[in-house]
């Protein structure tokens, strides 16, 4: 193995764990409603098959750099895979963003049986389908980078693992702090609106979507931090 394998592996797994953020956000919301015994197990389970499911598109290379073919044009209008399933899993997280919300907003109380019936199975199904959306872009840029398929499933795994690990710190954070889960399906509402804006070919600049939902998180930890706070010493710091 020399330097460049080295350089190669560091970068795509900076890249997966920047653009892995959203699918742990999106985990982390979609495991919170079920019994607190399964959650870990679920989400482990999920993550795993979703890795499996993401080497082996690894290992198809050419062929996902082949998905931003148009293989529909119309009028100067052209569609791709790539811009469907963008414009399908946008449309789902947009979806799944609104419900949860209200669901959060107005709670339904659901008997403990109903989640064994179907919800598990339904949420690693999600999981899975999800994280094929999120990672599509990484893993064509992965793809564009190197085809090397042991730097490219190393780095899955390795992100993966990472990402795991991570997993439970932000799902404790965001029990914690209900503000944050707000923000964090606002967050996904807006990412799902965005990914249909791609796949309908339009751009937008991110950076100011981005740059406002940074400032919303900012507000909300000052609150947080607010609210450590001795009731007298708030109090306090009313009159200066």
């Amino acid at each position: 193995m020399n330097l460049d394998y080295f350089i190669a592996f560091g970068t795509l797994l900076m890249l997966e764990l920047i653009l892995g953020v959203d699918n742990i956000v999106f985990i982390t919301i979609m495991t919170e409603r079920l019994p607190a015994h399964l959650r870990q197990r679920v989400r482990n389970l999920g993550i795993g098959l979703a890795v499996l499911n993401r080497i082996a598109l690894v290992f198809s290379v050419s062929w996902l750099l082949s998905w931003k073919e148009p293989f529909v044009e119309y009028q100067g209008v052209s569609l791709s895979c790539n811009d469907l399933i963008f414009i399908v899993g946008g449309a789902f997280l947009l979806f799944k963003g609104i419900k949860e919300l209200w669901a959060w907003v107005v709670p339904i109380e659901t008997p403990p049986h109903q989640f064994f019936a179907g919800q598990v199975g339904t949420v690693i199904l999600q999981i899975i389908a999800v994280d094929v959306v999120f990672s599509l872009d990484s893993l064509i840029i992965a793809a564009s980078l190197t085809q090397d398929i042991t730097i490219l499933a190393g780095v899955i795994i390795s992100s993966s693992v990472i990402l795991m690990l991570m997993a439970n710190k932000v799902q404790a954070v965001i029990t914690r702090h209900p503000g944050l889960k707000v923000l964090a399906l606002l967050f996904l509402i807006v990412l799902g609106a965005l990914l249909i804006v791609e796949g309908l070919g339009l751009n937008i600049d991110k950076h100011y979507v981005y740059s406002a939902l940074a400032f919303g998180l900012l507000l909300e930890l000052c609150h947080i931090l607010i609210s450590r706070q001795p009731s007298s010493r708030r109090v306090a710091g009313q009159y200066f």
